[in-house]
């Protein structure tokens, strides 16, 4: 509650500068009344009334635009003041500084009034909440300016809307310098810069719409302030010509509760004369009192009635002091001043020094308790600095680590945005070092931010080069999606979305398009060929129904004896075979089945091993060929010389190994071994160059 009230006691900055005429009027008042030589005491006091400074009156705003963009939180310096002043306690005062403190109070207190003399209701800001300002965000900042425009009448809400411009400048001011850092980064021009936020146009609008209320609020209220300050001073003459006049006491008295009257209904007049015309008003009033000295009864009967009205007011104050909400006592405490000054008259001399001082020492208990609570906000700003200092230091810290993927990056992102809430939630800071902690804030978050923005910029250069690489594909995949020559181009769309895998990020807006553009063609390309291989499952599948009942056949066939004629059936068996086609890859043991009846045929025909090898060699070129695999063929080939290459080296090492038998018998039985094993790796050399040669000359 106090926040509220040091800022709204000590910024009265509501009118424009256009009081002169008024004060000229001011100063014909006590001119005028100086020239009474009734009473020289009079021309004392009044010359006293003329020259004494009003020294809690801020001077009067000029304009409206006075903006403070650097400040974090907002403090008027009369705040300050009243935080340092709390750190000396009333109790070690000496009577000169006791006096001086207790002056200030009572400045603050009729400064307070007089604001209020303008507009009584103005003092209504007192109870709109004076909200944490710092730690909303621009939308929020806007809605609430929104809400005071709505609610609250324009005069009221001038310490609230200062800070929401305040807060929604620094905010703003943080984003605009990002905005175009990262249009630097990304290699644009400064002159080239510019930023367009739609939620700084809607707070513009509505700032303006508050500068254009407030400024017909006091265009109006001047000419109505001027008026009730003429109809004062007039009163004030009346009540100058009420002394020494010469007409029965009864009708002149009655003539001053008339002018008392009307002063009071006389309504609001401007600030800057408040306090200069309550004390002519309330010096003629004493006046008019001690003229009535000859006649003691009404005039004792006025003082006894002031008396206890403020009495009344006294023991109220004293009440006060025990309030625990001391921004509803100091508001009721200002109100009661007011009352004493403006509502009660004087008391009789021999009361009057006494009551003022009984007036002043209960104003003094509130007081107090209100500098105690300010010398608490202190340490609490204290605080709040320790947190902040705190946060920045790991805001640095997390500036100051090397990070290289995007997965970190956005982790550290999200910690530093947590930071920033929490340095903005943090609470207000001492003022004298506000804008240094506000810029050190900004430097941590801004290094960070300017890491950050180098990294994406890499990324962004790496992800577009990306991009053209994928867009490569995309054009090459469009180009084969409707290719027949399923052989060549398989492997190469296989080979296409494996080289896209190993391609990194694009930039996002790409990602999607591109990404549907390469599935839609691959999808395409594929589904053709499954379709294709749809079909041959079909014939492979059948072919080996075909294959199946073929061999119950060939299972009953009978050997004629005549080997030229068996052998030339076989061979009809296995041209027969071959036209069948090929079988499904998971049903391929029925070609081992068939091989095998073959095997036992031969051996009963009695031919020899090679010739009936090459007769089956041929049937297996003819599956490898119809085989899958591209390079099935090729591979047999390289398998077959593999084994030649192998075979002619063992031949040698037993040809080696017979010269240590050189010696020896032919009848030996290790030599007779060695001799049976050339001569069978010979047989075998024999029939894979056969087969070499069947691998060339296969078609």
């Amino acid at each position: 509650m106090l926040d509220e009230e040091k800022d709204q006691l000590h910024n009265h900055n509501d009118l424009p500068d256009k009081e002169e005429s008024t004060n000229n009027s001011v100063k014909t008042s006590v001119n005028t009344t100086s020239e009474n030589n009734d009473s020289s005491e009079v021309t004392d006091k009044i010359v006293e009334s003329k020259t004494e400074p009003a020294e809690s009156i801020s001077p009067i705003e000029g304009t409206d635009n006075q903006e403070d963009s650097n400040n974090v939180e907002v403090q008027t310096s009369t705040e300050t003041n009243l935080l340092e002043e709390s750190s000396s306690p009333s109790t070690n005062l000496t009577p000169e500084n006791k006096e001086e403190e207790e002056k200030k109070l009572e400045d603050e207190i009729d400064a307070t009034n007089a604001e209020d003399a303008e507009d009584e209701s103005s003092k209504e800001r007192h109870t709109i909440p004076l909200l944490d300002y710092h730690a909303m965000s621009m939308d929020t900042l806007t809605e609430e300016l929104k809400k005071l425009l709505k609610n609250e009448k324009i005069q009221a809400i001038k310490t609230h809307v200062d800070q929401i411009k305040s807060e929604f400048d620094l905010k703003f001011q943080e984003l605009l310098e990002q905005k175009k850092e990262d249009f630097l980064n990304e290699g644009g021009n400064e002159i080239d810069f510019s930023f367009h936020y739609q939620p700084k146009i809607v707070f513009n609008d509505l700032y303006k719409e508050y500068r254009d209320q407030r400024n017909k609020y006091y265009k109006d209220l001047e000419s109505k302030l001027k008026t009730n300050l003429a109809n004062r001073l007039d009163i004030i003459e009346e009540l100058k010509g009420l002394i020494n006049v010469e007409e029965n006491i009864n009708t002149t008295y009655k003539h001053f509760k008339e002018l008392q009257e009307r002063w009071r209904h006389a309504g609001p007049i401007p600030r800057m004369e408040y306090n200069n015309v309550w004390r002519t008003y309330h010096h003629h009033i004493e006046r008019f009192y001690d003229f009535l000295d000859i006649n003691r009864d009404l005039r004792d009967l006025d003082f006894k009635h002031n008396l206890e009205e403020k009495q009344k007011i006294i023991l109220r104050v004293q009440e006060l002091g025990s309030e625990p909400d001391l921004g509803k006592a100091f508001r009721e405490l200002q109100e009661l001043h007011k009352i004493w000054k403006e509502e009660i008259g004087p008391v009789d001399r021999e009361h009057r020094e006494e009551i003022w001082q009984q007036f002043k020492e209960a104003t003094k208990v509130i007081h107090d308790k209100r500098q105690e609570y300010f010398k608490s906000l202190e340490a609490s700003y204290q605080d709040n600095l320790i947190k902040k200092n705190e946060i920045i230091a790991k805001i640095t810290e997390i500036g100051a680590q090397k990070v290289t993927t995007h997965g970190v990056w956005q982790k550290q992102i999200r910690e530093i945005e947590s930071l920033r809430e929490e340095f903005f939630n943090a609470g207000k800071v001492p003022l004298r070092v506000n804008e240094k902690i506000w810029a050190e804030f900004k430097e941590a978050v801004r290094n960070f931010n300017r890491k950050k923005n180098a990294f994406y910029k890499g990324l962004k250069k790496e992800q577009h080069h990306n991009y053209e690489q994928k867009l490569a594909l995309v054009k090459l995949a469009e180009s084969l999606k409707d290719s027949d020559d399923w052989t060549e181009t398989t492997p190469v769309m296989k080979k296409i979305q494996n080289d896209w895998k190993k391609i990194g990020h694009v930039p996002r807006k790409f990602s999607d398009k591109i990404w549907k553009d390469f599935k839609t063609a691959c999808n395409h390309y594929f589904d053709r060929l499954h379709s294709q291989k749809n079909e041959a499952y079909k014939e492979e599948l059948e072919a080996f129904e075909k294959k199946t009942k073929f061999l119950e056949d060939l299972k009953n066939f009978k050997l004629s004896g005549e080997k030229e004629k068996d052998l030339e059936q076989i061979q009809t068996y296995i041209a027969s075979w071959k036209a069948m086609g090929k079988v499904p890859y998971n049903k391929k043991n029925i070609e081992s089945k068939f091989n095998k009846i073959l095997d036992a045929l031969f051996g009963k025909i009695n031919i020899e091993k090679n010739e009936a090898e090459l007769i089956k060699y041929e049937n297996k070129l003819e599956q490898l060929a119809n085989s899958d695999s591209d390079y099935a063929l090729n591979n047999e080939r390289v398998f077959i010389r593999r084994k030649i290459e192998e075979l002619k080296g063992e031949i040698r090492q037993l040809e080696n190994n017979l010269q240590f038998f050189s010696n020896a018998s032919e009848d030996n039985p290790m030599v007779k071994e060695v001799v049976k094993k050339i001569n069978n790796h010979k047989k075998d050399l024999d029939l894979l160059k056969a087969k070499l040669k069947q691998i060339k000359t296969f078609k």
